[in-house]
């Protein structure tokens, strides 16, 4: 049996230490300052970075389009691991559907892994939806394309942005 392609995964080498990149992923101040795709404009942030902690955060469009997103963290291997669960939510933290998608699936599970070697951080992700429909399965597997892109631009704006607190 075919086993099914359940995964989106993702992988860039930064050029900083893994002390820096994992400051940067997992504190406030900095996070606010590269996440999310290229050309949106953070609103407002909480984030409580410990196992059962979340990030919640709003963003903009160019046009004025407002969203907000959700992490829920599962697990923290300092210097290593981030198991998160990811949501649209609203301003108040509840999940909600993709602004764009109604088949998104509600809930994706991403892990986050990080190694050094000569002075750069590998960081890889890796997600797949959970407590998903065949219909939002379908969904998911069928952005893997569009995901690349966005994440990208995401790799992007940390690399920038490591550049500027080194």
């Amino acid at each position: 049996m075919e086993k099914e392609k359940k995964e989106f995964e993702i992988m860039r080498v930064f050029n900083a230490p893994l002390d820096l990149v994992w400051k940067v992923y997992t504190e406030k101040e900095h996070l606010v300052k590269w996440w999310g795709p290229k050309g949106l404009t953070m609103l407002d942030a909480k984030l409580d970075f410990r196992v059962g902690g979340i990030f919640h955060y709003g963003m903009a469009t160019p046009d004025g389009h407002k969203m907000w997103g959700k992490f829920i963290y599962k697990e923290i291997v300092p210097k290593t691991k981030i198991v998160f669960v990811v949501s649209f939510s609203d301003e108040n933290g509840g999940v909600t559907r993709h602004p764009m998608s109604q088949t998104w699936p509600l809930e994706t599970l991403n892990t986050v892994t990080l190694s050094e070697e000569n002075g750069k951080t590998t960081m890889k992700i890796s997600g797949g939806p959970i407590n998903a429909t065949d219909e939002e399965k379908a969904t998911f597997y069928g952005a893997f394309e569009s995901m690349n892109q966005g994440f990208k631009g995401t790799f992007d704006q940390l690399e920038e942005y490591l550049a500027t607190v080194k």
